[in-house]
Order: structure tokens, then C-alpha cells, then sequence
């Protein structure tokens, strides 16, 4: 079997914003590849630099960010570009779905208007061409009544029916990539596994590689072939969905895992949350910034931050200096799910002495 096409390249990306209080170190050495048809799943806390790192690629962070590495789209240097330059790019070769599409559609046009608009800024079409593809799109991403809904404005759909919408934008003009920045955010379970079932038309349809950006481990599951784990700015795991999910490596994983419900469960099983908060990416201590909250934390962790390294399975990376005593454990077995309580009767005022 011949390797699929490599579509976009990401090398040593580095994100940091310039505030008062100093240097934001947001994504710190981010490096994948994205091949033609294959799905990556990025996951981490709120913070870890997911977004930032898309964003970047799309070119689309303030002025004042200051960006190194690399990031290619075939053949093209995606970094540094000009806003009119990447104007060219984007939604042409490469497309991005944001958490609220509220805020991604304009509220005063049909969003067969908007749809049709995204088409006619690429190509050299009659609008009443353009306006057809957006009833051909809104049908594949399985909105009902495509022919009237294309003239109704947003206000007039479902949170569901609007991020479908935005997701027909995205699929437009049969990108090589889509990016979908937490697309099922604040969405009901029914409703969630419909905007997915859209995306995956939409990867059908345009054969688009895609990048899914959550905290939902159970949406990267089913829909994803690998996984890249950030926390702090940085990548702590990355391989398969197999690895992740049966052969985490690094405790960081191993916890977001632990406070996953499971389907399989009774029920009666304890979630086993991790315990504190990520570190500010102000000013990073020296060492692994999962040191505080890690079960398996000694001396060597608190000065020497890890990186990513082979853990034994083809593709499977960990940033943890004792990967190997990950192996084979539950999340119980180094989280304690009864810490969250104790911490609870400690914080209470209430409680007695």
C-alpha cells in the first residue's frame, strides 16, 4: 500500500503573545504531519494552546503575536504570509469551522447568501450557479429543505442547524484540509452526533484531511485516526486512537481518560478527576509543567522537561521521563478518585472541625 499523500506539515511552532506582565508562551514546539483522508484529533485541557495553534496556521492570530517554525500546505510556507496572500488560501485549500457559529455567520444575510459568497470568492461563477451549490451543500451536511432553508437567516435555525451551515462554508470549494475548532461545544448529545455525522460528509464529499480540535475524548474516538495530546503550550503524547485509548504512556493522558464516563461501566464506578489547574503560561517553572499534578512526579521531573520520545509502539510518542510505569495502569490505579471530595470538606466553611 502506497503512502497517502503528505498535505500539511507543522515543525517547531512556536506561539508567543507580548503583555505587560511579559511573555505569554502559548503553543511552544508544536510539530505534526496531516496526510490526504486522515483524521487527527487534538485534545487537551482548556489552554494547552489547541486553537492558538490552528489559528496560527490559518494566519489568523493578531499582529502582535510573534510566530516561528513552520507550517506547509503542500508545498506552500503557510507562516508569514500576508493577510491577502493567505486570503487566496483560505477556504480554497484550506478551511476552518469555529466553536460558535453565531459568530462565524453574518446575521443580517440568508445563509444561502453566505454560503454562495464563500464559493463566489474563488471561483468565477454566476451567482445563480453560486446559490444552487449552497442548496446542493446544505443537503449533503443533511439540513431538511434545502431549497427554503438557503433563504432563511441564521437567526431562524437550531445551534445544530447553524454549525451544518458553517460546515457547508467550510466544504465550499473541496478543501485539502479542515480545521473544526470544537464544533460540537454546547450542543445537545442528538444534536452533537448530527453536526459529526456532517462532518464526516463533508470529509467524504471533498476528500478533505481533517484536524478536530476538543476536549470531548469521546468524539475523537469515533471519529478520528490519531490523537495529539497537548498540555502547557506543548504536545505529551501523540500516536493512534488505539494508543491513546488502550496504551497512554503519559500520566497526563492517562487522567483525562480516568474522568471520561464509560458506556461499558455499571454506572457505580468512580470518575477519577486530576486534581489542580494547568500552569500559567506566563512564567513556566523549569522541569515537566505536569509536575505539580502528577501522581508519578520525583526530583528529576521538577528540572528537566521531557520530550517527546518513541515509547516501543511504531508512532507512538511521550513526553514523560517514566512512560514505561505507565504501562498496563488504570487511571484509578494513579489518581486517587477520592482526592476531589476531600478537597470539597476541606473547602467547605461549613464543615466541621
Amino acid at each position: 500500500m502506497t503512502e497517502r499523500e503528505l498535505l500539511l506539515s507543522v515543525d517547531d511552532l512556536t506561539v508567543d503573545f507580548p503583555t505587560e506582565d511579559g511573555l505569554v508562551h502559548a503553543v511552544r514546539g508544536v510539530s505534526y504531519q496531516l496526510r490526504r483522508g486522515e483524521a487527527l484529533g487534538i485534545v487537551g485541557e482548556s489552554g494547552s494552546g489547541k486553537s492558538v495553534t490552528s489559528l496560527a496556521v490559518m494566519g489568523l492570530l493578531p499582529r502582535t503575536a510573534r510566530i516561528s517554525g513552520s507550517a506547509r500546505l503542500g508545498d506552500q510556507e503557510l507562516l508569514g504570509r500576508t493577510d491577502d496572500e493567505m486570503s487566496r488560501i483560505r477556504g480554497r485549500r484550506i478551511a476552518m469551522i469555529f466553536q460558535d457559529p453565531l459568530t462565524s455567520l453574518n446575521p443580517v444575510y440568508p445563509v444561502g447568501k453566505q454560503i454562495a459568497e464563500a464559493v463566489l470568492a474563488h471561483h468565477r461563477v454566476a451567482r445563480a450557479a453560486a446559490l444552487d451549490r449552497a442548496v446542493e451543500l446544505l443537503d449533503a451536511v443533511g439540513i431538511p429543505l434545502p431549497k427554503q432553508r438557503v433563504h432563511s437567516y441564521p437567526h431562524e435555525l437550531s445551534g445544530g442547524m447553524r454549525q451544518r451551515v458553517v460546515i457547508a462554508i467550510a466544504m465550499a470549494n473541496d478543501p485539502d484540509v479542515i480545521i473544526a475548532d470544537e464544533p460540537t461545544t454546547a450542543l445537545d448529545v442528538t444534536v452533537q452526533a448530527q453536526v459529526l455525522e456532517a462532518l464526516e460528509a463533508a470529509r467524504e464529499q471533498t476528500g478533505a484531511a481533517l484536524i478536530l480540535i476538543t476536549h470531548d475524548l469521546g468524539v475523537i474516538a469515533g471519529h478520528a485516526d490519531r490523537v495529539a495530546v497537548m498540555y502547557a503550550g506543548k504536545l505529551v503524547e501523540s500516536g493512534s486512537v488505539d494508543d491513546i485509548f488502550y496504551q497512554p504512556r503519559m500520566p497526563y493522558t492517562l487522567g483525562l481518560l480516568g474522568s471520561l464516563p464509560r458506556l461499558d461501566d455499571d454506572g457505580r464506578t468512580r470518575l477519577t478527576p486530576i486534581l489542580g489547574a494547568p500552569p500559567s503560561l506566563l512564567n513556566l517553572p523549569p522541569g515537566c509543567p505536569f509536575t505539580p499534578r502528577c501522581p508519578l512526579a520525583r526530583d528529576r521531573c521538577e528540572h528537566d522537561e521531557p520530550v517527546l520520545t518513541g515509547t516501543g509502539s511504531a508512532g507512538h510518542l511521550a513526553a514523560c521521563h517514566f512512560h514505561a510505569e505507565v504501562a498496563g495502569h488504570a487511571a484509578r490505579d494513579l489518581f486517587d478518585p477520592t482526592a476531589a471530595d476531600a478537597d470539597l470538606v476541606l473547602a467547605d466553611p461549613e464543615a466541621p472541625e
